[in-house]
């Protein structure tokens, strides 16, 4: 089945925007909560993508970023901005 290529251009200025919401959001849990408890991060990060309102994101998503988070000693510094 082919997609209409116009259908692609109007949903990636969409998922990109959605895309930045969630690193804003991880950016923020890991850089407040880094190397904390799992529950703590994890509680912290679904309460960043809510303020970001991008709640919507795969629980297993969440959870593996959290691990990841919980795991690391400290906050790496984030390029992007």
């Amino acid at each position: 089945m082919a997609t209409d290529p116009s259908e692609y251009d109007k949903a990636m200025p969409i998922v990109a925007a959605h895309m930045a919401k969630i690193e804003r959001a991880v950016n923020r849990a890991r850089f407040a909560h880094a190397g904390q408890p799992y529950t703590v991060v994890r509680h912290a990060l679904v309460e960043a993508l809510r303020d970001e309102g991008a709640q919507r994101v795969v629980p297993q998503v969440v959870d593996e970023l959290a691990r990841q988070t919980s795991e690391e000693s400290c906050p790496r510094p984030d390029i992007h901005s």
